[in-house]
């Protein structure tokens, strides 16, 4: 039986091509169409098992429909010469009972005995290369980069947000340094000018005593000592 042709299924394409690439996986897909009035099972076998993955294998067309094939080659190491492939694919196809499912498909159905018809329709597999990135492209833009700093002028495909965000960064830092500077300023303003005004109470708190006690009182004694404590813990903090 040709390629592509059965008498039950028509089935396109009429070889499997897979687009390879090595320690990659690859898919294809085979349309499996019932040209018949009747119920057609089918199956899928091939030369590899372990090389490729059917879904689904086995299967029942109803007339006039068509059943999507996938056909999955596992990812492989090293490439054949040349990528010729010697892999083959083969359909089995024969009529089945109106109403026929999956579940009822037996491997039986498809063995040749006398006055019973079973189609076969076989596949070779091609393999098509993929195309790689060229390697040139990405040495240019490297080189035209390189040179480009060594202008001093940033490279055109640079981002600018690089540039604008250093520079945010080196004004954001400035005025944190700014405004820290101003409140340090602020606290030993204040620090200075309560130091003085605890002076001057000092001072009057002395004329008051003196003339009260013509000296210096317990009770003032100890408001000194503690002024004077805040006073020093005060410009220690600054």
């Amino acid at each position: 039986m040709s390629a592509g042709s059965a008498s039950f299924l028509e089935i396109q394409p009429s070889e499997l091509a897979f687009p390879f690439e090595l320690m990659k996986q690859s898919s294809c897909s085979m349309q499996l169409t019932n040209k018949t009035d009747h119920y057609v099972a089918f199956k899928v076998k091939t030369t590899n098992p372990k090389q490729y993955c059917v879904r689904p294998n086995i299967g029942v067309v109803l007339p006039g429909s068509t059943c999507d094939v996938t056909v999955t080659m596992q990812a492989q190491r090293e490439a054949p010469p040349d990528l010729q492939c010697k892999d083959k694919f083969l359909v089995q196809s024969v009529a089945a009972e109106n109403g026929a499912e999956t579940q009822d498909i037996s491997a039986a159905m498809f063995n040749k005995e006398p006055g019973k018809v079973v189609d076969e329709c076989k596949l070779r597999v091609i393999y098509v290369p993929t195309s790689s990135p060229s390697p040139f492209s990405e040495e240019s833009e490297q080189g035209s980069s390189a040179r480009s700093l060594e202008n001093g002028t940033p490279n055109s495909t640079l981002p600018q947000s690089v540039f604008r965000s250093s520079g945010e960064a080196s004004k954001e830092k400035s005025s944190e340094a700014t405004s820290m500077i101003s409140k340090l300023t602020e606290e030993k303003m204040s620090a200075v000018q309560q130091n003085q005004k605890l002076r001057q109470e000092l001072d009057v708190l002395r004329k008051e005593s003196s003339k009260s006690n013509g000296g210096f009182s317990i009770t003032f004694l100890i408001v000194v000592g503690i002024l004077g404590i805040i006073a020093g813990f005060i410009l220690k903090k600054t």
